[in-house]
């Protein structure tokens, strides 16, 4: 199994100028050879007019908000000041105002001062978060701000102050120039044309400005960019990825926090398997610079001779229980709230706009694969988007989830449901044709629908449900509406998830969530019949996941679906879990989700506890016992997988 923990030998450059020297042990720490081309420095600006005006004004309590960008800037602002004002005297004044500190580094500098930054804003530090800080929890309208600028003025940033209502000064300190020296620069270039790099890493956005101004000055910049193409670009954080984007360029990787260790360390863990796929790319004929995932070549051979490369992965040979180098991991919901790429992407549209895009539905699946380096992806999509094509309305609403606006109670209600039609989801099935065609066919693409008991719980219920009074009240009191209920989804989700296969999906997950609140008897006699008949007909040579929540009175019986693995939540041992369902299953789990929100070591040491449990015995797919949690710390989530993989790897070798 590949390294997930190092550069492996990767040839790093870095652009960082102050912080060259630890940024380079970092590199070598983690196991790349660096390479640094100091990129800009600071330079003061000689007469800062505009700095002594807004002290000026500043004493004369002309200002009622002071905004700091950066921790340089807000000790070169007081430097400057210092050398006209008594400096007891300015700390004076800016207590009068309400200070805004982008972030650590300008709070840090203000406490030098004995100063208490008044609003802090959270990462990642963009102007955005500035705003929506602001918006937050400070009303700017009819107020004066200075703006305390670095490097270079944001238009931008200061004309979303002004239309909040605020009156708006911008205070240059500093500007940004080239190095005294760019020979390092120009040496990276001519690297980064001959191909003798494999990864970028940019702290700033004036980095990636300062190596295109210096290769255009060289004549080079067509030959850099083509460079580019075979080079990972590794970015710090939002602002730096943004202006990748204006240049033409793609960030191949983002970290969730913006601080270089993370950087570093992420860029680290998934560099090889990054720059394999970029290069691959660029050999079938992809254009890299300013691409998106879904554009991705991976070869040109045959349909089937890529699909026996995916039936031949880790993921698919567990399904089938044959032996693997090493326990195979996804996340079930790893797609989802946890992932700022999802929530910068549902910022802009809705869930339901989402689901039914399928070049965003492929983006979002393959972005977790590239992200959190899992075994398999399952295809970004929403269990009761069946409904629909079965006359239900269904709305999706901010904070309550979905919703039935006319749940199904009676005989009658079940039998004005309308024929499923399967062109009706056709945008699931064209966003897993897209993923798995821009999917490394060494990761499996899991399709998935809602079992049929849980799906006629929302439609009865209507929305979730402690209790599920109404949907057991229709099963005891109408025994034949709810069979009806139940046979009319089955044929339906059996027509569904077939048509995802015929589109791509290596295999099937059930999702029977709620399934947990039966009793055994009631399982076997309103449920167990329908699930078998719909397992039954799926296609023989897919493998099918049931997984459900609270089932441990029920494995018995689940055994008997047929389903070709067993998902358990973490309310069971998963030896004697196993034991129950037998040798000729699979089993997928079962680590506690909230287990995601300790310590690193607590969160390995659980995570061993299942595996030791296992024992290498095949037929094991690491997964949770529920979906991720939307606040779950992504590099817990790194952590996990990369324990998972290493521990079971040395487990088998053993």
């Amino acid at each position: 199994m590949e390294s997930n923990f190092t550069f492996d030998g990767l040839r790093v450059t870095a652009f960082e100028s102050r912080r060259a020297k630890e940024i380079e042990k970092l590199i070598s720490y983690h196991g790349g050879i660096p390479r640094i081309a100091p990129s800009m420095r600071e330079i003061p600006i000689a007469e800062p007019k505009e700095a002594f005006k807004f002290a000026q004004e500043l004493f004369d309590n002309r200002y009622d908000v002071l905004i700091l960008m950066t921790g340089v800037g807000t000790r070169a602002l007081a430097k400057a000041l210092k050398t006209k004002y008594p400096l007891d005297e300015l700390v004076a004044a800016i207590k009068e105002v309400t200070t805004v500190a982008r972030g650590p580094k300008p709070a840090r500098a203000l406490r030098e001062l004995g100063l208490k930054p008044d609003v802090i804003v959270p990462e990642p530090n963009t102007w955005r978060e500035i705003l929506k800080t602001l918006d937050d929890n400070l009303d700017v309208k009819g107020k004066s701000v200075a703006v305390q600028e670095y490097g270079v003025s944001n238009g931008e940033f200061l004309e979303e102050l002004s239309k909040r209502g605020a009156s708006v000064k911008a205070v240059p300190i500093y500007r940004w120039g080239l190095p005294e020296d760019i020979v390092p620069l120009k040496k990276a270039i001519y690297s980064i044309i001959d191909n003798g790099e494999d990864v970028l890493l940019f702290t700033s956005s004036q980095q990636i400005r300062h190596l295109l101004q210096v290769a255009d000055r060289e004549g080079l910049l067509e030959e850099l960019k083509k460079g580019l193409k075979q080079t990972i670009l590794a970015s710090i954080g939002p602002a730096t990825t943004e202006t990748l984007k204006g240049f033409g360029l793609s960030a191949d990787y983002e970290p969730d926090s913006p601080k270089m260790g993370n950087l570093i360390r992420e860029t680290a863990r998934r560099g090889n398997n990054l720059l394999k796929r970029k290069k691959i790319a660029y050999e079938n004929g992809v254009n890299t610079n300013g691409w998106n995932r879904i554009e991705m070549v991976w070869d040109h051979r045959s349909e089937e001779t890529r699909k026996e490369i995916t039936q031949n992965s880790i993921f698919m040979k567990a399904c089938r229980k044959e032996k693997t180098d090493y326990t195979p991991i996804w996340l079930m919901r790893q797609a989802g709230r946890f992932m700022r790429e999802y929530r910068e992407l549902r910022g802009k549209i809705s869930f339901m706009e989402l689901c039914k895009t399928p070049e965003l539905e492929a983006e979002v699946t393959i972005s977790a694969v590239d992200r959190l380096g899992v075994d398999a992806a399952i295809i970004f999509s929403d269990i009761l988007l069946i409904v629909e094509s079965l006359g239900i309305d269904l709305e999706f609403s901010n904070g309550e989830g979905p919703r039935i606006k006319r749940p199904v109670r009676s005989a009658k209600a079940v039998a004005r449901l309308t024929d499923f039609d399967p062109e009706s989801l056709k945008f699931v099935y064209d966003g897993i044709k897209i993923t798995r065609r821009a999917l490394d066919p060494q990761i499996a693409l899991i399709g998935f629908a809602g079992a049929p008991f849980t799906v006629a719980s929302y439609v009865i219920e209507g929305r979730g449900s402690r209790n599920y009074e109404n949907a057991k009240g229709l099963m005891y009191r109408d025994p034949k509406a709810w069979n009806d209920l139940m046979q009319k989804l089955t044929h339906a989700t059996q027509l569904y998830l077939n048509r995802q296969i015929e589109s791509g999906a290596d295999a099937i997950q059930l999702f029977d969530s709620w399934v947990g609140c039966l009793s055994p008897h009631d399982y076997k006699e309103f449920v167990l019949p329908h699930v078998k008949t719909l397992i039954d007909g799926i296609k023989d040579d897919v493998p099918v996941i049931l997984f459900g929540t609270g089932t441990s009175s029920l494995l018995e019986l689940i055994k008997e679906s047929e389903s070709h693995v067993i998902g358990l939540d973490w309310r069971v041992d998963i030896d004697k879990a196993w034991e129950l369902l037998g040798s000729k299953v699979a089993v997928q789990g079962n680590l506690d989700p909230v287990t995601l929100f300790a310590n690193p070591e607590e969160i390995k040491k659980r995570a061993r506890f299942i595996l030791d449990k296992v024992d290498g015995r095949p037929g094991h797919i690491f997964n949770l016992g529920h979906g991720v949690l939307p606040r779950t710390p992504v590099d817990n989530v790194l952590a996990l997988i990369d324990f998972v993989h290493a521990y079971s790897d040395r487990k088998h070798i053993l």
